[in-house]
Formats: C-alpha cells, sequence, structure tokens
C-alpha cells in the first residue's frame, strides 16, 4: 500500500531519540520496536512522543539514543489491558525515513475522520477557551484509530456544537501532557497524554467530498493561530 496516497492520517516528525528501541510485537514475522522521540516546540518546551517503528527501518537507519530521526508515519491508537481496565494508547507508527525534512514544521499532523464522542466544552479560569473530540479515523482493513484532540478559542466555539458522526477534517501537531491521576485520597500517580492540538479544523455535510491535498497539505500546514472554517 503506498503510504502517500493515505490522506486521512498523515504524520510528519523530526526530533531527537531519547529512548532505547524496545520489543513491542510482531507481525508475519516482523519485529516491531518502540521508542520516545523529543520534538520541540517554539516556545522551546519539548513534546515526548512515542514511536513505534519495524525492525527493518531500525536495521537500514543509525536510530540510537541521541541521533535525530525524520519520519513519516500515522498516529494510532490500540487498547492495552492494565490492571484489569482496558486503555487506550498512542503512538506514531513509522511508514518511512527520509533523510530531509519536507517541512519547516518538525511536528505536522493532518487527520480526517469522523466525531465519536460528544465534544466536551470549558473555559479555564483564565478565560482560555478549550474543547476536547475524539475522532475515529478509519483504517484499511476495517479498523479505526481513536484520536483525541483539542481545540482553542474559536476552534473550540465551533467544535462545540459538533455532533456524533460529523464529518471533520484537521490539522495540527501532537503533543503530551503531564497530569496527576488520583489512586485514592492520599495517593496520586504522574501520567502522560497524547493528543492533537487543532491548529485548523473543517467540518463536512454527510456525502460531501473532500481532499486533504488542498487546504490541509501536510506539507502546507497553517500557522497554529489559524482560525477555523465550515467548508461549502
Amino acid at each position: 500500500m503506498d503510504y502517500m496516497a493515505e490522506k486521512n492520517n498523515k504524520v510528519y516528525l523530526m526530533g531527537e531519540i531519547v529512548s532505547e528501541a524496545v520489543f513491542s510485537h510482531e507481525v508475519y514475522g516482523e519485529g516491531f520496536y518502540e521508542l520516545f522521540v523529543k520534538v520541540m516546540r517554539l516556545s522551546g518546551q519539548a513534546d515526548i512522543i512515542p514511536v513505534t517503528i519495524s525492525e527493518r527501518l531500525i536495521q537500514g537507519n543509525d536510530l540510537k539514543v541521541g541521533s535525530e530521526i525524520c519520519a513519516l508515519g500515522q498516529f494510532r491508537s490500540y487498547n492495552k489491558l492494565e490492571n484489569g481496565k482496558s486503555r487506550l494508547m498512542l503512538t506514531v507508527f513509522v511508514r518511512e525515513i527520509v533523510a530531509e525534512p519536507p517541512t519547516k514544521n518538525p511536528n505536522s499532523i493532518v487527520l480526517s475522520g469522523y466525531i465519536c464522542k460528544p465534544p466536551v466544552y470549558r473555559t479555564t479560569p483564565f478565560n482560555r477557551e478549550i474543547a476536547d473530540l475524539l475522532i475515529a479515523v478509519n483504517r484499511a482493513y476495517n479498523k479505526s484509530d481513536y484520536i483525541p484532540c483539542i481545540a482553542w478559542g474559536r476552534n473550540a466555539r465551533f467544535v462545540q456544537n459538533l455532533k456524533v458522526g460529523d464529518r471533520v477534517a484537521l490539522s495540527g501537531r501532537i503533543q503530551s501532557r503531564e497530569y496527576q491521576k488520583k489512586l485514592n485520597e492520599t495517593e496520586s500517580v504522574s501520567m502522560t497524554a497524547y493528543e492533537v492540538s487543532v491548529s485548523k479544523l473543517a467540518a463536512f455535510e454527510a456525502g460531501e467530498n473532500f481532499d486533504l491535498d488542498g487546504e490541509f497539505d501536510l506539507y502546507a500546514l497553517p500557522s497554529e493561530n489559524a482560525g477555523n472554517y465550515r467548508n461549502g
């Protein structure tokens, strides 16, 4: 399957490898490994992003701790059983290692899919508008990836009016965020969440066609301050 022909889930990452590759699983005799990549933001903060990569790509490239990786792939989800409960896990599945960055933005993602939970709109104590949404992105062989996203400002106000089943296309970046999970009244544990920070988003009417190679081209992503629009 031609990766570049898959338009509904595209990721580009460029950053520093900060962990050793650890074996994850095997599919049809091909081993896959997990590692973490540090991607810098313009603000100077860093996102530490989980990456899954084939042993075949590891063997053909110098992917050791401290080296830089430029990769194209997809943002995927899977369920992992922890303490008897299913937890949604997210990873960038690498499809291709590239020698030169195709864009100046080291952290770019383009998705199209369907709203699968009612968006949650809220404001922070500083009156910043935020909306959480969960997007189901179709994959081959009747599979789907469930990608949590977060929208801000005008995008957040727009998102709160979307309904389950609405089709959307969006662009932005993958971010990591630490939070405290309360175990009981006296104990908590530090956790890391991964999500897409939305910079631009569009909704589409049922039956309407859309092309992500146009307005949502991976290599021509808009700035993070761009507003939203409704196509048509």
